[in-house]
């Protein structure tokens, strides 16, 4: 089977992305990707990404554009609606995985204007507008929050639940700023760094590329030693080694956290759209597996408070609630439908 898989922009889409690939590999399959030249997707993609070939094409984000803007996005998606029907031709595309964003439009719609099924998956508590316009069309439609969903779970690259274990004391702790950075959860780590130091608490910090020269100055300044990065793709190690985590709550750090059974702190990116990331942490506090708070409270206290706070019970919850092989059951379930077409 050939499958096209489509979408990005953002690590949060790419990451069900490369796990639904190690999935379609396993299962002796060839796949495609068709991303976008803006977003992240060439820095997942773009060398050794282990896809049969991958296409970044000229597209931006619709929704976020003002006036003109708006339509000269709209036109960038037509034209590689068309390149993009060309390929999916080329390659011989039995079927198209969408992981959502911007990115996923026109290998979307090409793949529905060439009458190839299309299957879609939604990484948020609230369905994105793009998914949301495709979803009557799609031949099936997976969301880990959504109860009429035919495959329940996250897909999770199999590494975060090879090295899962249950956290019972406070060793290390990891602040997730995500790939652009979280000035929020940087400015918290570094106001109470020397109180983690004076705990005997290990550090390990991803500041994001654009913060990342200010942090590492700051804490040169605090006279800290940290484990320190812009930008990792190695971060199911860094998670495996950590006992508490404070992050945005983007859904897939969101799940591979949960995955591993790494309680934390959710700092819901206050921007997000349709404040999703505050709805996808409300599922983890529903559940009783970590802890949520909005960007402009007392982080400070809020974090001190939860240090003292015992892990072993949330960490628990979350093994007990994580989902394993969920890529590869959505890979099986496109194989099967081909199989029966």
């Amino acid at each position: 089977m050939k499958l096209c898989i489509t979408g990005g922009g953002t690590g949060g889409h790419l990451m069900i992305a490369e796990a639904l690939l190690e999935a379609a590999t396993k299962e002796g399959h060839q796949c495609i990707f068709i991303g976008s030249t803006h977003g992240q997707d060439r820095k997942y993609f773009a060398h050794n990404s282990g896809f049969e070939a991958v296409y970044f094409l000229q597209t931006t984000g619709v929704v976020n554009q003002k006036g003109f803007g708006k339509i000269k996005a709209l036109l960038k998606i037509f034209k590689a609606f068309f390149l993009s029907r060309k390929l999916l031709k080329k390659h011989k595309i039995d079927a198209t995985y969408s992981v959502g964003g911007f990115s996923a439009a026109p290998a979307a719609f090409a793949t529905l204007s060439r009458k190839i099924p299309l299957y879609i998956h939604e990484q948020n508590a609230l369905t994105g507008r793009l998914n949301a316009l495709l979803k009557p069309y799609a031949k099936s439609f997976i969301s880990a929050y959504d109860t009429n969903s035919s495959i329940k779970g996250y897909p999770v690259k199999e590494v975060f639940y090879k090295n899962a274990r249950v956290r019972e004391s406070l060793h290390t702790i990891i602040f997730l700023g995500g790939s652009h950075g979280a000035k929020a959860i940087n400015d918290l780590a570094l106001s109470i760094a020397p109180e983690l130091v004076k705990r005997k608490i290990s550090i390990i910090h991803q500041a994001g590329e654009a913060d990342f020269q200010r942090v590492q100055n700051a804490y040169k300044t605090l006279d800290i030693a940290v484990e320190l990065y812009a930008f990792t793709q190695e971060l199911d190690k860094l998670i495996s080694r950590a006992d508490l985590a404070v992050s945005r709550a983007g859904a897939s750090t969101l799940w591979e956290l949960t995955a591993n059974g790494c309680p934390a702190l959710f700092i819901p990116y206050p921007y997000a759209a349709g404040d999703h990331q505050f709805h996808n942490a409300a599922f983890i506090l529903k559940n009783e597996m970590g802890w949520c708070q909005r960007q402009k409270s007392d982080l400070q206290q809020q974090l001190l408070t939860i240090l003292d706070e015992p892990l072993e019970e949330k960490s628990k919850k979350l093994l007990s609630y994580g989902t394993i092989n969920v890529a590869s059951q959505m890979i099986q379930e496109v194989q099967k439908d081909f199989t029966h077409a």
